[in-house]
């Protein structure tokens, strides 16, 4: 007991502890993850015996480990552990050592992944730390994990006797040469880094890439590839070197333009109040209240031409909210100006009249082109050719 006290009072011991308890906790998570994979193969009672006997056989080997290292005299289990650190430190131990921590560390990283970021309760919260984080996080997750793949590599090739300090310097020559020749690719690569940087977009915006060609919502950002799902299901993967301009429908917030056209020699006061009281309607709604960042702004006629005169209303709403409601604000206007007997705008009919003198003189001039009613036209048109054929010359 003495001895156990004077070892626990310096700290080597205290790490040489609780790095042997560690190996054993990675060593025993990673056997389990192989019975795991193997449970739906054999019988469910020869699972569960298994499971035992692995959970028995870890916690004695760790203890037995721990007593070793701690050098401390306990018969038998002091000659086991040193039989269980003689197989860790023989290759086979060592890569399962390396191959559990592996496995800890990956669970690792998707476990602080889901912690970083904040899960919705009611599945519409969308703001620019949400979109930000889980950008970041994605990317984040990706190169931790790309970097325990690479340390495992290397881990292993050591403990099986490869020289791996050569064999990265001949990889990173290898790399150096195929930098040359993929230039495109570290394009890529600096202008994913400078949108995750700059807050350009991430996952979850809407977006328009290279003027409107493609769109759709950001379904994943990566440093070398954006991912984009349109609104018919069509995955669009655009690297981020050939993203040259970007039009972003859900930056911090976003707006409706309600337009209405009413018929030319219609009531436009009228129509501008049925306007307003939609709008406000709209902004008032239980429902739809909570999607709005301002008051409706009725700007009055925005445009006026032959099909009719154009009236707009501005609702700030937030991102990713205009869609709904401006669907919504269509389906009420439209009710509305009907309601209100405003009539459906077109273009305004036009009547054309054909006249001919039969004699006609340089001093009367040329055909003249009245309106006239469609139905006289086609009288006048025989009597013209019939004329035509009694005498041609005319």
């Amino acid at each position: 007991m003495d001895v156990l006290i004077n070892h626990m009072s310096q700290p080597v011991y205290w790490f040489k502890l609780i790095f042997t308890l560690g190996v054993g906790y990675a060593v025993w998570l990673g056997v389990m993850a192989l019975l795991k994979l193997v449970t739906p193969h054999i019988n469910a009672r020869l699972s569960r015996l298994l499971r035992v006997l692995w959970s028995v056989t870890a916690a004695y080997g760790t203890l037995a480990a721990t007593i070793f290292a701690l050098r401390l005299d306990v018969p038998l289990l002091y000659d086991h552990g040193e039989i269980v650190w003689k197989g860790v430190r023989a290759s086979s131990g060592q890569i399962v050592v390396v191959a559990a921590i592996a496995f800890i560390a990956w669970n690792l990283v998707t476990i602080a992944a889901k912690r970083i970021v904040p899960e919705s309760t009611d599945g519409e919260s969308f703001t620019r730390r949400t979109v930000r984080v889980q950008t970041l996080t994605s990317v984040t997750e990706g190169s931790l994990r790309l970097v325990i793949v690479i340390l495992t590599a290397i881990s292993v090739l050591q403990a099986l006797g490869v020289n791996a300090t050569a064999l990265l310097a001949g990889v990173s020559v290898l790399g150096l040469a195929v930098g040359f020749g993929a230039q495109s690719l570290i394009k890529d690569v600096f202008t994913g880094f400078f949108i995750l940087l700059e807050d350009q977009y991430g996952v979850g915006d809407i977006i328009r890439v290279n003027g409107g060609t493609l769109s759709g919502t950001v379904e994943r950002l990566t440093l070398r590839l954006t991912v984009l799902r349109a609104l018919d299901g069509t995955v669009h993967l655009i690297p981020n070197g050939q993203v040259l301009t970007v039009s972003v429908s859900s930056k911090d917030w976003s707006q409706v333009l309600g337009t209405f056209t009413v018929p030319n020699g219609a009531d436009i006061d009228r129509a501008l109040e049925v306007m307003t009281e939609v709008a406000h309607a709209l902004h008032t709604d239980p429902v739809w209240k909570r999607k709005f960042l301002a008051a409706p702004d009725v700007q009055g006629v925005t445009n006026l031409s032959n099909d009719g005169i154009e009236i707009r209303t501005l609702l700030k709403v937030l991102p990713k909210s205009q869609f709904a409601v401006g669907r919504e604000f269509n389906r009420r206007i439209r009710i509305a100006m009907d309601s209100a007997d405003l009539g459906v705008p077109g273009p305004a009919p036009i009547e054309v009249r054909i006249s001919r003198d039969p004699s006609p003189t340089p001093a009367q001039g040329p055909v003249t082109l009245d309106k006239v009613d469609d139905r006289q036209m086609e009288p006048e048109a025989k009597q013209a050719e019939k004329d035509q054929r009694r005498d041609p010359q005319k």
